[in-house]
């Protein structure tokens, strides 16, 4: 076991050995096994703020596939302030299509939505890597064509489409950005820059000019434009394209380059100081810049590497978009299945909880090296909180705080510490939880020390700091976890996985290294671990199924205990295949004290089970028996509209004062499975009032209070697999202090077999074989759904959903639909769902791609009823639908919700 999985049994409360505060004047650094001071010193000085929080380094390529594609709690918890998608109508991808997902994008967040005018082509490089003449005509009502030239440029044509379909289409046309070449420099056009630079310049000015003579056309001033796009930073080709663009008018908006490469970590600031001079030395105002690709398939949902480029890019208030190296829709692999977070996802969650705030002076120990720690500080004065979020190191870190205004956070402050670590690309993270508390740290000359000690530099640190007010040590959930090469392995081999080999080609595994080769019936993985009493403990697996599903069985004591289903990770290309790691989960029933958890090929010893041949990287024991509670304090909170944390409210202080129209606080609360979950919210009153709890967009319940005290009011809500958007409003004000989720029963909710409703048309139901490792239930689904309206499956109203009302309805599906080739990049295509009620739409959305036809996820549709006995309809009139294997409907919230009054503190 590795070191920080033993000590995670110990850690529930508080204690997490291997952090420590001094709040002394003078305080030994700690030492090393060799004796020798830790080096690593990260100093962040709030006093010296460093300009507003940008935000912009979250954003994503392709990040976004159809509508639902992340889902919005996904889309809005990532805080995505920018995204470059496919151009409207453009066949590059079969989803992403900006018109299409706009909506989702700025319905919170989204500031700036770029498209790629070039992918109306679609191929790879575009046009066949060669710049096109005049040998088409196109139809400008359209889009299409003919092979006839018509004295007009091919693409200005194509240019003069596109713009018009935004200007004309979207809601926020003032919003896009247009980037009219992407790496014209890698191949795309314009590669030979001596021989092509007049040509490239001159149709730099021909597109910039079309652009605008659109927007012109409709009265919508100004279009955005941004360039050059090249691949990486050219100074060269930039001093010319930029005296070019002055000398005619057509500067750039946004100035745009690609920072990917490993060595990037270590370059990029340099070249944004050669930019800025270039600007200063042509007269130039500053323009501001986005990187619209960064990094490499080792960076994406590896928290201690994102850390690293967001706290550069923040650094230097540029914008920037994680790099598409797989496909459309996981906001560039990091969401997790169809509605789920992995700790990428919570690294990007944890950057935008910074918005409001100042960015404050952080001086890293080895500044532009690359793979080192670094880190982001941050101020709100407002809500009196200073943040830092930090990783990228294996050696011990110490953090030097100084700057702590005694005006802002008194004599004394609170303490948190959250850490999140690597599960893998597809592999679900649960909320981040405290390792370290510290009540009532005594602040001297404005400063404190922090000594920690990350377990691997793949995980990444929120360090929260805010007045001393007796932080509630919330719920004690018992975890521990182990890597996969610490546990006794017979029949595999431990695989190190170096994050800089082939170039950063390659997915990291947790604690740099992971177990394969597990193919012989005689594979396994034994685990001695104590747990401290009878209980249920979720087990989690993070690896790597390449393509297809898979099992393992698991052993408890030397006795077979049950089956451990995997569904498909992608493996289309040998970057992936074996890296692209996911998880699965398990529960399984334990007495106090030591067992042996063992994961094996076979059952029987002899005979391999279904695509056993799976990478274990890590596995992660949580005691589940009470729920799982899991609090949310005001301190994490998102406040919107005005809302702020107090500090002026005796027993309520710090907590989140949410007053009238407009003001919420928001949770972004994790369900490692779908079902019920009790909603506990901890709030105070100085009248009679409200509090509105809204679930997905959708308003759940109320709670109302006759007067002033402290309450805790609970509704049992339903939540889908994932991250769930909790929001908390209150028209006559009041002031909240924590929502803890709790897993609940699921005894209202009713579960269907797809084979056993109603089929019509050309739906069926199919066999899967033994082989195939599926994980359908029963082994039988429904697929040739959709394409047509007379093609569905229907569900006859029954106890449970024979109401008017708003309901979840969870589906188990596939979907594996490809569309094109690339050499790389899986194209991708979302299948819709429809849910009618009679001839009425009920609910829709999109599912996201599951690697496999014989691979099942869940995606949770909601859908509002309109009467108590209409059968449901599962369909799509106009595409097909994804193949189904269950489908579970449940009341959004069962039962009535409760307040009870708190004595005491609150």
């Amino acid at each position: 076991m590795h070191q920080i999985g033993a000590r995670r049994g110990a850690l529930a409360v508080a204690a997490f050995a291997a952090l420590s505060l001094s709040a002394q004047a003078g305080w030994a650094a700690p030492a090393t096994d060799e004796g020798e001071p830790v080096t690593d010193v990260l100093a962040v000085d709030f006093a010296r703020t460093t300009g507003d929080f940008r935000g912009g380094a979250t954003g994503t390529l392709y990040g976004f596939g159809d509508d639902g594609v992340p889902t919005q709690a996904l889309i809005d918890g990532a805080h995505i302030t920018n995204s470059s998608q496919k151009a409207p109508y453009g066949t590059q991808h079969p989803s992403g299509d900006a018109l299409t997902i706009e909506d989702g994008f700025f319905a919170k967040h989204g500031q700036e939505l770029a498209i790629y005018i070039q992918d109306y082509y679609p191929d790879w490089s575009y046009n066949g890597g060669k710049r096109p003449g005049d040998s088409r005509t196109y139809d400008q009502a359209t889009g299409t064509y003919v092979d006839e030239p018509n004295g007009v440029w091919d693409y200005l044509e194509i240019v003069e489409f596109v713009t018009e379909a935004v200007a004309t289409q979207s809601d926020h046309p003032e919003k896009y950005l247009f980037i009219p070449f992407n790496e014209p420099d890698g191949g795309n056009w314009y590669p030979d820059w001596p021989g092509q630079k007049d040509q490239f310049l001159a149709d730099w000015q021909a597109t910039y000019e079309k652009i605008q003579e659109v927007y012109d056309r409709h009265g919508l001033g100004h279009a955005r434009i941004g360039g050059p796009g090249d691949t990486r930073w050219q100074p060269e080709r930039s001093a010319d394209y930029l005296t070019y663009a002055k000398a005619h008018g057509v500067l750039p908006d946004v100035f745009i380059w690609h920072e990917l490469g490993i060595d990037n970590l270590a370059t990029f600031r340099s070249h944004m100081r050669d930019y800025r001079q270039l600007e200063q030395d042509l007269g130039i105002d500053p323009i501001h810049v986005n990187i619209t690709e960064y990094g490499m398939l080792r960076d994406m949902a590896v928290p201690g590497q994102l850390v690293q480029w967001l706290s550069m890019f923040e650094d230097e208030k540029v914008d920037a978009q994680t790099a598409y190296w797989n496909y459309a829709g996981n906001l560039s692999d990091n969401t997790a299945r169809a509605g789920g977070a992995n700790a990428g996802w919570w690294m990007f969650k944890w950057y935008g909880d910074l918005e409001g705030s100042q960015t404050v002076q952080v001086d890293p120990p080895h500044p532009d090296t690359v793979d080192t720690l670094q880190g982001i500080g941050a101020i709100d004065e407002g809500d009196r909180r200073a943040t830092v979020l930090l990783g990228g190191t294996d050696d011990d870190v110490r953090l030097d705080l100084s700057g702590l205004d005694r005006r802002t956070f008194g004599q004394k402050v609170d303490v948190e510490v959250r850490e999140v670590t690597l599960s893998g690309a597809q592999g679900l993270a649960n909320t981040p939880r405290v390792v370290q508390r510290i009540d009532g740290a005594k602040v001297r000359d404005g400063g404190l020390k922090l000594d920690l000690d990350p377990y691997n530099r793949y995980a990444a640190y929120q360090v929260v700091v805010t007045p001393a007010r007796g932080t509630d040590p919330g719920p004690d959930v018992w975890t521990t976890s182990v890597e996969a090469e610490d546990t006794e392995l017979t029949d595999a081999q431990v695989y190190t996985q170096d994050p800089q080999e082939g170039g950063g080609w390659k997915f990291l595994a947790s604690g740099g290294r992971d177990v394969g080769s597990f193919n012989k019936a005689t594979s396994r993985a034994d685990w001695t671990v104590t747990v401290p009493r009878d209980g249920t403990y979720r087990l989690q697996v993070i690896g790597a199924t390449p393509g297809v599903p898979g099992r393992h069985a698991l052993f408890v004591d030397g006795t077979l205990d049950q089956p451990v289903q995997y569904t498909a990770d992608l493996a289309l290309t040998s970057a992936q295949k074996w890296q692209y790691r996911g998880s699965t989960e398990v529960q399984v029933e334990l007495t106090a004290g030591e067992h042996v958890l063992s994961l094996r090929a076979s059952e029987d010893g002899s005979t391999l089970l279904p695509n056993a041949d799976i990478t274990l990287d890590k596995l992660v024991l949580t005691d589940v028996s009470d729920g799982e509670p899991t609090a949310y304090p005001a301190s994490t909170m998102r406040l919107a509209g005005g809302a702020r944390l107090d500090w002026d409210r005796g027993n309520a202080r710090g907590f989140a004062s949410v007053q009238g129209e407009g003001q919420r606080a928001e949770v972004y609360a994790t369900a490692m499975e779908s079902g019920y979950y009790d909603v506990t919210v901890r709030h105070t009153t100085t009248r009679a009032s409200d509090l509105t709890l809204t679930v997905n967009g959708r308003a759940a319940t109320s709670f109302g209070v006759r007067g002033p005290g402290a309450w805790t009011s609970t509704a049992r809500v339903h939540l889908a697999e994932g991250i769930n958007e909790l929001e908390l409003a209150s028209d006559a004000g009041s002031f909240v202090g924590s929502v803890t989720t709790t897993r609940a029963p699921d005894d209202a909710a009713v579960t269907v077999q797809a084979e056993d409703a109603a089929l019509h048309g050309t739906a069926v139901v199919a066999t899967k074989s033994a082989a195939s490792g599926s994980n359908a239930s029963g082994g039988k689904v429904v697929e040739w759904l959709g394409d047509g309206e007379e093609n569905y499956l229907e569900i006859a109203r029954a106890a449970g959903f024979d109401a008017a009302g708003d309901y979840d309805v969870t589906v188990r599906y596939a979907n594996a639909e490809l569309s094109g080739k690339h050499d790389y990049n899986p194209q991708v295509v979302d299948r819709e769902l429809q849910v009618t009620e009679g001839d009425a739409v009920a609910g829709a959305t999109h599912f996201r791609y599951t690697f496999s036809w014989d691979s099942f996820w869940e995606r949770t549709v909601p859908v509002t009823l309109a009467t108590a006995d209409q059968p449901l309809r599962f369909g799509n009139p106009d595409a097909f639908a994804p193949n189904i294997d269950a489908i579970t409907i449940a009341p959004l919230v069962t039962g009535e919700p409760t307040t009870q009054r708190v004595t005491g503190r609150a």
